[in-house]
């Protein structure tokens, strides 16, 4: 696909209404094959000396490494006047209940996950891998801090990237409104704010991909879009409304939707650094890897939140389709845990504070504890074919803290 094809289809698919395409029909699994194992090996592995005890240190530490703070990273794109314009119009869903707003306050802080991970990443393992000493056709470009300008282009346009796909994931499904959503009006404005400021990030992240002059890497990306397009639709289709309390995938299928949706972003842009670097087939692979597993520990415990944080709201809702209930049903099998979502249904609604505690009784949270250090061993094996640095000591340090959990 051309990217011509590219900006001109995906602001269509993003933006398009419709039912979303159904992605697993194959035979549950069991639980995730194979990880015990590792998971003995890097019980002691992923604990370090050097590991910071609070993920806003690992940040910190990270971005002096990689020369400049990333939270600033698109904010050339944010503060034109195209956006501007945008910002002035959602002011207009202040005092209502859309989405937007939450994304909208999160983009300018966001402490716990911090939004500009991805793009840090791309340019902690741009630095770590150094330039190709194979190929030395791109060793005339500029390079600060170790870090080629077209690998901190790339961190940019996967952070436009990320900011789009989180502003459309807070279009609202109208079908599904309650009256205590708040007017129809507001949300059908708010809906039509989003999926332009949305297309504006999109179609940005494909003109500085166009500068980057570089096939491969616009393949890799595009590719990702498409991912994630897919991901996006199927998220949708399995909110933590009731009416998707049946919905019923396994811990193999969970992990190859989360990978569509949150995790072939980052693996394909790490990919792409190398790429640019003109590093061989193996770095690149060992860069993906990174980038995959290090999506999917993150994702994880983001799930993992809802049961394990000390002050979290009892009548909080989580996604019931999150690794730990995920798990929580498998051990359980499928008939004991229809009986139990039966069980927290409270005048035709869920009790998610009821759900919280069954599920936290069982064994689907240590076991998603379990697979979170799992991926993050994953990925720090794939770091070690990179030579030790500073650069490589902060994404293992960026793999402790995701998966700390005391």
């Amino acid at each position: 696909m051309s990217l011509r094809q590219l900006q001109l289809r995906l602001p269509r698919c993003l933006g398009a209404s419709g039912p979303p395409r159904r992605l697993w029909s194959r035979p549950l699994d069991t639980v995730f094959s194979g990880c015990r194992h590792h998971l003995l090996l890097g019980s002691c592995r992923a604990q370090s000396s050097r590991s910071p005890a609070h993920w806003n240190q690992v940040v910190s530490e990270a971005e002096k490494i990689v020369g400049y703070p990333t939270s600033f990273m698109s904010l050339r794109c944010l503060l034109s006047d195209e956006l501007s314009n945008i910002a002035m119009q959602v002011r207009k869903l202040v005092g209502t209940q859309h989405p937007l707003l939450t994304t909208a306050r999160g983009l300018v802080h966001d402490s716990r996950h911090n939004l500009q991970l991805r793009g840090l990443v791309v340019l902690l393992i741009s630095k770590a891998a150094g330039p190709s000493s194979v190929d030395v056709s791109c060793q005339n470009y500029d390079m600060v801090s170790g870090i080629y300008s077209c690998q901190r282009s790339l961190a940019e346009i996967t952070e436009l990237i990320h900011t789009a796909l989180l502003v459309h994931r807070g279009i609202v499904n109208l079908s599904e409104l309650q009256s205590s959503d708040g007017p129809l009006k507001d949300m059908q404005f708010g809906n039509k704010i989003a999926i332009l400021s949305g297309d504006f990030l999109l179609a940005n992240a494909c003109n500085g991909l166009a500068l980057l002059q570089n096939t491969k890497v616009v393949e890799l990306l595009a590719s990702a879009l498409m991912d994630l397009v897919q991901g996006v639709y199927h998220e949708n289709s399995t909110s933590t409304k009731e009416n998707c309390i049946t919905e019923d995938i396994g811990i193999s299928a969970w992990k190859e939707q989360t990978f569509l949706s949150h995790g072939a972003l980052l693996a394909k842009s790490c990919q792409a650094a190398m790429e640019l670097a003109k590093h061989g087939a193996e770095v690149q692979e060992k860069a993906f890897q990174y980038g995959k597993h290090m999506a999917l520990s993150h994702k994880i415990n983001s799930d993992l939140q809802p049961f394990i944080k000390e002050k979290s709201s009892d009548s909080m809702a989580f996604n019931l389709n999150s690794a730990p209930v995920v798990l929580h049903q498998e051990f359980l099998g499928r008939d004991l845990w229809m009986k139990q979502l039966g069980e927290a249904q409270e005048k035709g609604r869920l009790n998610y504070a009821k759900l919280r505690e069954t599920i936290k009784a069982g064994k689907g949270v240590t076991s998603a504890i379990d697979l979170c250090r799992y991926h993050g061993n994953q990925a720090l094996a794939a770091l070690e074919s990179f030579p030790p640095s500073e650069a490589r000591s902060a994404l293992e340090n960026i793999v402790f803290a995701v998966t700390r959990f005391s």
